[in-house]
């Protein structure tokens, strides 16, 4: 099959499991309370955007358009419903720098190359390895970004036209002091009581937009003067056009934007599926990682062409959307569709919202997506795990996310293949005619073949010796070559050695040993890690 049939049948795959209710009724309760969901998530999607769009040195519109397309479509066809994409923080610190030295031009056509990158990751059906990334990782992803949300609140306590966008990024700006900083943190608290509190009075209305919409009667009724949403910039605008970014087609072209394509396609995937596995969690629900890479590319590489900076699963207003009971695709389409509305006919309105209501807000999704269980299993769970998710989460919160996980999987990787090369280990024993016994205990791999190596001593056992297999487990390539030298040994020892319940695939692939194993009826069924290239080139070569 052709990579373009196959494409065809994977996005076709998308579209035919597309299911707006998720398999629950969709009664007027639950569209209601869909609809609910999406219009709070909308409210929350404005300032991050706008935000997000400062970041990377573009105008407000690429954000926010870049959150309606990628919300939409990706709410359409994306692996799990109740997930929410859109512009982030961690493409926009990317993007910064291509933006400055090139232009915006250059961004969206790095898009639409991120884009396809993301498709042909999930085409071939990449995203499975997502699985690798252990608990304590994901641990430290969700405390990572909880600091990484908390942080980004920080900007909306300064003085409004303090903050400013260099071209490199945001500027530090002027605190708010005195009598504005005590209103505006009160409004903040009176925000995060409410949604604390309002699912104990009535479920109704999803908890974050009834914080959002008392808070702001009370501060339009009373004329209070504190930082609004218009204050960050104009929303107002059109409908996104369809637009070929214009950057020469050249060679040299594509070799600029390449390697912003792959790092923002890298990031934007471990984020989406991180928060993936992080949502399916709650809703329980698996699976769906290929079809969410997919849905992230053709979501990214259609805003590339409609003026927009891309983007990724956003695991704040995820967050949101979840806790105010959004669980279909209805509420992620919702928010899509509001926040269109908000940018074409509703901006006036919306821009006299003020920051301290969605600020409340982010801070209780920072409070509920904190995995504070994590402060008290760190003493009771390996010395490893608990470094593992202090190093993640501080790598989240002064790099980004991707480096952040990648840095936590080589850690614990590297700490796993350590804890097993250390648990090879022989029980010997002489047999009545004199044969010496080796009885490996332990996994047999590329870490521990030097240990396996070091548990004989060739010139000094009897004429025959036996290497019993039965309660260990060849792993890889390292593991045949350190079984093959070990036969070699011997051989020029002068002494016979006979290798005992290796599987069929060691017989296979051990070139020089084979003719020394001795078959049995109870020799174990495995594959080896190797692939066919190792087993008739690169094996047999070495020695």
């Amino acid at each position: 099959m052709s990579r373009v049939s196959l494409a065809a049948s994977a996005v076709k795959s998308s579209f035919a499991s597309f299911n707006l209710s998720a398999g629950e009724p969709l009664t007027p309760g639950r569209i209601r309370i869909e609809l609910l969901a999406g219009l709070t998530v909308a409210l929350a999607l404005v300032p991050e955007a706008v935000a997000f769009a400062f970041v990377a040195g573009v105008h407000p519109l690429v954000g926010l358009y870049a959150a309606f397309i990628v919300g939409l479509i990706t709410a359409l066809i994306g692996g799990r419903p109740g997930m929410i994409s859109g512009a982030t923080g961690a493409l926009a610190v990317v993007m910064v720098a291509l933006v400055a030295q090139h232009g915006v031009e250059y961004l969206f056509a790095t898009v639409v190359l991120m884009g396809l990158i993301q498709i042909f990751v999930g085409i071939m059906k990449w995203g499975k390895f997502i699985r690798l990334v252990p608990h304590p990782v994901m641990l430290g992803f969700v405390n990572g970004l909880a600091i990484v949300i908390f942080l980004a609140q920080m900007t909306q306590f300064k003085v409004p036209g303090s903050v400013v966008n260099t071209g490199q990024g945001m500027s530090s700006g002027e605190w708010l002091s005195g009598l504005p900083m005590l209103v505006m943190l009160g409004l903040v608290a009176l925000t995060m009581v409410i949604v604390w509190g309002m699912p104990k009075l009535t479920k109704a209305v999803p908890a974050p937009l009834a914080g959002i919409g008392i808070v702001a009667v009370i501060v339009i009724a009373f004329g209070i003067d504190v930082p609004r949403v218009g204050d960050l910039a104009s929303i107002e605008g059109g409908l996104p056009q369809f637009h070929i970014p214009s950057v020469p087609v050249t060679l040299e072209t594509f070799w600029i934007i390449l390697p912003y394509a792959g790092i923002l396609a890298a990031i934007g995937l471990i984020e989406s599926l991180l928060t993936l596995n992080l949502v399916g969690d709650i809703t329980n629900k698996r699976g769906g990682a290929s079809q969410e890479s997919i849905a992230q590319g053709i979501a990214n590489t259609v805003t590339g062409f409609f003026g927009g900076m891309g983007g990724c699963a956003m695991i704040g207003q995820s967050m949101i959307n979840v806790k105010s009971g959004g669980r279909t695709r209805i509420a992620g389409i919702a928010a899509a569709l509001f926040l269109l509305a908000f940018i074409v006919v509703a901006s006036p309105l919306i821009e006299q919202i003020p920051l301290a209501a969605l600020v409340g807000v982010m801070f209780m999704v920072v409070i509920g997506t904190f995995a504070w269980n994590s402060l008290m299993i760190m003493r009771k769970v390996p010395l490893t795990d608990a470094f593992v998710i202090i190093l993640v989460t501080a790598v989240t919160v002064m790099t980004d996310l991707a480096i952040a996980v990648v840095v936590g999987v080589i850690v614990s990787a590297l700490a796993y293949a350590w804890q097993n090369a250390t648990r090879i280990h022989a029980n010997r024993a002489i047999e009545s005619d004199g044969t010496k016994v080796y009885k490996i205990r332990g996994p047999l791999f590329f870490g521990s073949s030097e240990g396996f190596s070091e548990l004989f001593t060739p010139y000094e056992d009897p004429q025959t010796v036996i290497v019993d297999f039965a309660d260990s487990r060849v792993a890889d390539q390292s593991a045949l070559q350190a079984i093959e030298a070990l036969a070699l040994k011997y051989e020029e020892a002068g002494k016979r050695i006979q290798l005992r319940h290796l599987s069929k695939d060691c017989h296979y692939l051990l070139s020089k040993a084979g003719h020394l194993i001795v078959d049995s009826d109870d020799d174990p069924d495995y594959q080896i890690a190797v692939d066919y290239g190792v087993r008739t080139g690169i094996l047999a070569a070495g020695h």
